[in-house]
């Protein structure tokens, strides 16, 4: 598939449930017999319009709620004859009797106005032209209480990534009859951890992918087909197109001059500076009053970050919000896509996703939305993978648990003892032009399952540094966040670090039957947890600093959280390295303007050291369950 439309299709992918081709044709049946499907022009109150389609039961002995899904994707089809295949989050809601309103966010697709992206939240707002997100929803549900008849008076809002954000920003200054939202896998903070940034580290595949797409102007209302043309480019490998292309400043000159803004403003807003500031959406999370259901998957490879700051923000800024977090085994979208039972080579034993939806994100909306039933799930619903049960937590992280540290120790062991060498450390070179790789083999595209792959590849070179406990001889569940705390040296002035939570299989596990892939999983080595961090803003994310070069330096960062149990006859492993391309740009290891400066030249070749020894024990930071 031309990568150009490969990038766009996992985001897409993300918004919507695929059900079985016979249940797809007998749901788009339904819709077509049960709704009438319109399409308006709602105004903004800047005058501003945006369009929205909107599918409303022909039943009208009843009244029904608002169910709304804002997105910069498209609100395709278009045409108040042409139908979707499905309505809602998921396909048990065409039946349950909603009025399901799309949306074109402002600036998009057929919708009039300015895009902008993660566009900042404006508290006190002075006067009408003064609008955000939160207006525009606004605006909204009170255009569909006023002109929509036979509804109940309440509305819900829900989306996936994007419109997931688009579900958060509706929560600050929410309507009255705003009862019910749902943010899944939410766009949340693009330098700290979503998408194009973690920790300040550049994810240039997703990024110049994505962009070359999204990101090309839209000088006024168009539908697919019309929009502008897109960045021309093949990627069949997609290790060698970007290391052939080098700098990343190339970038711009080769493919997308001044055409693309977005990609321009983060690459002159290298910091976490007022820019990147503005679009902090969580700092707004404050006197939330609709219910909220907050969803994401430990496998995310874009948001898993997003879900779990937005519940934590909600729950620290709102100790009595009715705020509910799930978090499943689920790469991005994946609890509306497919049945949960399993992710890459790794099963689960259930149906996870079916589950959810039905015990969870059903009887959401229908209690808050239309009175219906009961819903009372526990604080924090957590899929723990290992053990593969799903577990209740009054609190997420839990509270009861035991904090531990894993150490590193010389010749690659790993426990929970600390080092008593008066000086141990492991020294290898790191060389930008030669990166370690994210993935296994040849990839067009960045795969989702490199989130849960084996990572034997990786084990293998010499500046993958690995680290092992023994057999473990009874089972250890770790939940909630991981904290590296690392004592490194390096001959640059600056580094990235990649730490990896792994779990290794018996030698002895059989393989899967089926075994479509012929996957061994005898030695198994499953990512739990990867997460990286560029190392000049190890005291500061506003204002970096130089490594000074043989000078021992902490390296401290928080990794997303974890729920996954190392079972009794497995091992538990660490890998620690400075590179993961192509998910992550390259760094020159020296400090300097990656985006705008660097040349090919100044990628060099720097030595290593991760210290292990008393006065320096590098070591992770996990809670046990």
């Amino acid at each position: 598939m031309n990568p150009l439309k490969t990038a766009l299709l996992f985001f897409l992918l993300a918004c919507f449930s695929y059900p079985s081709s016979a249940q797809e044709n007998a749901d788009s049946l339904y819709i077509r017999q049960h709704y009438t499907k319109i399409e308006r022009y709602i105004p903004m109150r800047d005058g501003v319009k945006l369009f929205t389609s909107i599918y409303i039961p022909k039943d009208q002995t009843k009244k029904y709620p608002f169910l709304i899904n804002r997105t910069p994707y498209t609100v395709v089809p278009y045409g108040e004859d042409q139908y979707k295949a499905t309505l809602g989050p998921d396909p048990l809601f065409i039946r349950e009797g909603y009025i399901f309103v799309y949306q074109d966010v402002r600036g998009k697709w057929m919708s009039e106005g300015k895009y902008a992206d993660i566009r900042p939240y404006i508290p006190n707002k002075k006067s009408k032209k003064q609008v955000d997100e939160s207006s525009d929803t606004y605006d909204t549900i009170d255009w569909l209480l006023k002109n929509i008849a036979n509804n109940n008076g309440k509305a819900g809002i829900y989306g996936i990534s994007y419109p997931g954000f688009y579900s958060t920003a509706a929560l600050p200054d929410a309507h009255p009859a705003l009862k019910a939202v749902s943010p899944q896998a939410p766009v949340t903070d693009w330098f700290r951890g979503d998408d194009f940034h973690h920790n300040g580290a550049f994810f240039v595949t997703d990024a110049f992918n994505f962009y070359s797409s999204f990101g090309v102007p839209r000088p006024k209302p168009v539908k697919p087909g019309q929009e502008g043309k897109k960045v021309a480019y093949t990627i069949n490998d997609n290790y060698d197109f970007f290391l052939k292309l080098g700098a990343l400043k190339h970038v711009k000159e080769r493919y997308f001059g001044d055409s693309i803004q977005f990609w321009n403003a983060v690459t002159t807003h290298g910091t976490l500076d007022t820019f990147w500031q503005a679009r902090e959406i969580t700092q707004h999370l404050k006197n939330i009053k609709p219910a909220v259901l907050v969803v994401g998957g430990f496998f995310d490879a874009e948001d898993c970050y997003g879900a779990l700051h937005t519940y934590q923000a909600i729950e620290q800024q709102n100790p009595k919000a009715d705020n509910r977090l799930v978090m499943g085994p689920w790469f991005h979208g994946g609890w509306v896509r497919g049945d949960g039972s399993f992710f890459g080579d790794i099963s689960f034993g259930q149906k996870t996703s079916t589950w959810y939806q039905q015990a969870l994100e059903l009887p959401f909306f229908n209690y808050y939305l239309k009175g219906k039933g009961t819903f009372n799930p526990s604080e924090a619903t957590i899929f723990v993978t290992g053990s593969n049960e799903w577990k209740h937590f009054d609190t997420w992280p839990p509270q009861e648990t035991t904090s531990k540290s894993l150490y590193l120790h010389a010749n690659g062991k790993l426990s929970f003892e600390q080092p008593t060498a008066a000086e141990s450390y492991d020294e290898y070179v790191s060389d930008p032009n030669a990166p370690v790789p994210y993935q296994k083999g040849v990839n067009q595209s960045r795969s989702r399952e490199y989130m849960i792959d084996d990572q034997r590849f990786a084990s293998k070179r010499p500046d993958v540094k690995v680290y092992e406990t023994d057999v473990l001889t009874e089972d250890i569940t770790l939940t909630g966040p991981l904290l590296a705390k690392l004592q490194v040296s390096t001959s640059g002035t600056d580094a990235d670090y990649v730490v990896k939570l792994i779990d290794v299989y018996p030698d002895d596990t059989p393989n899967p039957s089926p075994n479509p892939t012929n996957v061994l999983m005898g030695g198994y080595q499953m990512l739990v947890r990867g997460e990286v961090f560029r190392g000049k803003f190890r005291h500061s994310f506003e204002k970096p600093e130089p490594f000074r070069p043989g000078e021992i330096t902490a390296v401290d960062y928080t990794l997303p959280d974890v729920a996954h149990t190392f079972k009794k006859g497995h091992r538990i492993m660490i890998q620690i390295q400075n590179s993961w391309f192509p998910l992550v740009d390259r760094n020159p290891q020296q400090f300097i303007d990656i985006y705008n400066t660097a040349e090919d030249s100044d990628f060099q070749k720097a030595t290593h050291r991760i210290y292990h020894d008393q006065q320096h024990a590098s070591h992770i930071e996990v809670s046990v369950l």
